[in-house]
């Protein structure tokens, strides 16, 4: 008896919403969700923001799942443990032809790139490998993934900057000064808001 593992390549999709102020979009904001959201939801997050040349576009992972049990409220993710590599590829994949898509329609004088929470990494990745030329990125609430090594984060973007709740219940407050020294030594700016794992609108409009 012998057991083989194969791979096919299967037509896929992805899916994304976008947020619009004005008519003239000068600023691209990409901005990837974290674990177990959907862009439906989590795209509202970003509605109001009070500038009119900004588009935002929010891609969604192509992992959505019951957030509990087997009915209910449905969640995305970007990638699990499971095929890693492989998920990696296809969201960088996915991300560059999303990125032509918008650029059919577009030409912006600035690109800016969200990750929150799982999405920060992912967005690393797409920075790192991807096809886009990114001039400023935001980690926020995530880490920047170790198999990239980040000792010059300008590899990624001109400008980086890491955005982290006082209160986030991912990042312990004795671990929270030393990531930042570490961070702020690399040359990432660091903006620290009072709260948890959340966007918070108000910093983000100053970011922005």
């Amino acid at each position: 008896m012998s057991f083989a593992e194969g791979k096919i390549d299967v037509p896929s999709s992805l899916r994304y919403r976008t947020i619009q102020n004005g008519q003239n979009a000068r600023h691209l904001v990409y901005v990837l969700h974290g674990y177990g959201q959907l862009v439906e939801y989590f795209s509202q997050k970003f509605s109001g923001i009070p500038h009119e040349e900004i588009l935002f576009v929010f891609p969604e992972g192509r992992h959505r799942f019951y957030l509990r049990g087997t009915s209910g409220r449905v969640g995305a993710s970007w990638m699990t443990k499971e095929w890693r590599e492989e998920d990696i590829r296809l969201n960088i994949v996915g991300l560059d032809l999303l990125h032509q898509e918008i650029l059919k329609s577009y030409s912006p004088e600035k690109i800016t790139v969200i990750g929150f929470s799982q999405g920060g990494a992912t967005a690393a990745r797409w920075l790192a490998n991807g096809k886009i030329t990114c001039d400023h990125f935001i980690s926020w609430a995530s880490v920047y993934p170790p198999d990239l090594a980040i000792e010059a984060p300008t590899e990624l973007a001109q400008k980086n900057t890491f955005v982290l709740g006082t209160e986030d219940e991912y990042f312990p407050k004795e671990d929270q000064e030393i990531l930042i020294a570490d961070y702020r030594s690399k040359g990432i700016r660091v903006a620290h808001f009072e709260g948890t794992h959340d966007i918070d609108k108000e910093i983000l409009t100053a970011i922005l």
